[in-house]
């Protein structure tokens, strides 16, 4: 008997952070992928997992047509601009939203059977509550960039879906876990280094990258076509984000909460000094901002609906600090006590 068609995959932002683990969930289940990827960034993990790659970037409506192969099973999307600095805005909009209605645009021409796109808890707002996939999105009136860019960019994919484009929406919450250089990693290097003076006084819903990963596939296999599915799980302050960081890194956790206007403010202050050097800051006013507040959600219906597994907040700070030592980013630590 001849052997099935391996399923086909196309990816944008395989070399980020959820990227590189949906390329690895992909490789592991048997699909053949292309992996988009922009001229100078970071391949090595591509490499390593051997998949096709092709240069090019969302922003460019003729190198996605180029890159892109006629009629895959699954377009991934997961490109995006996480930004929270205001220089970087007009980039975080034209990644975000017309790079989203380029990738959408591309995928009907090649006919590719399905787009599951990456969005994000932000694209619903800024509510006081838990949100849900029925909660009304408030994002054009949200304060930070990323939120507004994140909703019309589920906006552009609703768009090619009225135009007879499958396509299925997912929004993880706060991503943790391996391969992370850029997001919550952060947490461990200040942590670490003793330069986290106090506690943010916000709450998330947190998920692992893993289970990210393994729910894009799922979405592409029985996602609801039209359909968005929060990915969260792990519901906790950001008190207790920092005391297991601490737990794992072997330093004493910060003593205090700091009130929100003291955070913001410190953030205020401590940007000017980047619109001189042109270089993005660690705390930005809007970073502030978003610590600062409550940003939860349920995942009933991608556990329902996409088999998605919520875990335990130690377990995926867990993974992502073994992750961080092995690549040398954070010092190992023996007998737990931090190593010489």
């Amino acid at each position: 008997m001849a052997e099935a068609a391996r399923r086909t995959a196309f990816v944008t932002g395989g070399t980020g952070f959820v990227g590189t683990n949906l390329v690895e969930e992909l490789v592991s289940s048997g699909w053949d992928v292309t992996a988009l990827h922009r001229p100078a960034a970071r391949t090595g993990a591509l490499v390593r997992l051997g998949v096709r790659r092709v240069e090019g970037d969302v922003t460019d409506l003729g190198s996605l047509r180029r890159a892109m192969p006629e009629g895959v099973d699954a377009v991934f999307h997961v490109a995006a601009c996480l930004t929270f600095w205001g220089p970087r805005h007009r980039e975080q909009e034209r990644v975000n939203v017309e790079g989203t209605a380029n990738v959408a645009r591309v995928a009907r021409e090649r006919r590719a059977r399905r787009l599951v796109h990456t969005s994000s808890i932000a694209a619903f707002g800024e509510h006081g509550g838990v949100v849900t996939e029925d909660t009304p999105s408030n994002a054009e009136r949200a304060r930070l960039n990323y939120f507004r860019t994140k909703r019309r960019g589920e906006l552009e994919v609703r768009r090619a879906i009225d135009a007879g484009l499958e396509a299925v929406i997912l929004n993880p919450a706060n991503v943790v876990g391996p391969h992370d250089r850029t997001g919550w990693s952060r947490i461990f290097l200040l942590v670490e280094r003793r330069k986290l003076p106090f506690h943010y006084p916000g709450r998330a819903s947190f998920c692992h990258s893993r289970e990210v990963a393994r729910a894009h596939v799922a979405a592409a296999l029985r996602g609801r076509s039209g359909a968005n599915y929060l990915l969260g799980g792990a519901d906790a302050t950001y008190a207790d984000l920092v005391r297991e960081v601490a737990a794992l890194v072997g330093r004493p956790p910060p003593r205090h909460t700091a009130p929100a206007w003291v955070v913001e403010t410190l953030a205020a202050i401590s940007v000017l000094p980047s619109y001189v050097t042109r270089r993005e800051p660690p705390v930005t006013p809007e970073g502030a901002y978003l610590v600062c507040h409550d940003q939860l959600c349920s995942s009933d219906r991608a556990v329902r609906e996409l088999a998605y597994r919520p875990m335990p907040l130690r377990a995926m700070l867990e993974d992502a600090y073994r992750w961080l030592v092995a690549e040398g980013c954070l010092p190992a630590r023996s007998g737990g006590r931090r190593a010489a």
